[in-house]
């Protein structure tokens, strides 16, 4: 016999037998610029994360890289896992939002397409 909460469980495992998540959010600094924005939330960006991260557990954090801009210097955004609901491991399935989180001084926008952007000493 087994319990409600046994069934539910199964219930829920994808094919592989690995208990998804149903939902990730991940937060992104407030500082964050209208352009970096528009990267992390395309929904190619959603794929690249459920493609090349297995599982997810509140705390997390990576640094992700988002883009060049037109004088080749790159934006890496420091993310972060605020909450997962269901399983641990991220599926195809696996819904991802946003929320916003306190600002860290990551400086984006066009200054990542300039000379004087962000890795400029």
């Amino acid at each position: 016999m087994t319990t409600h909460t046994e069934t539910d469980r199964s219930d829920s495992r994808d094919r592989t037998g690995r208990d998804p998540a149903t939902r990730v959010v991940i937060s992104y600094p407030e500082d964050l610029s209208d352009w970096g924005r528009f990267q992390v939330e395309k929904s190619s960006f959603r794929a690249f994360l459920r493609k090349t991260r297995d599982h997810a557990r509140k705390g997390d954090e990576w640094e992700e890289f988002v883009g060049v801009g037109c004088c080749g210097n790159s934006l890496d955004v420091p993310l972060r896992v605020e909450r997962v609901e269901g399983g641990t491991e991220i599926g195809e399935h696996t819904e991802i939002s946003y929320t916003v989180r306190e600002a860290c001084g990551i400086q984006g926008s066009w200054r990542v397409q300039s000379k004087g952007g962000p890795n400029q000493a």
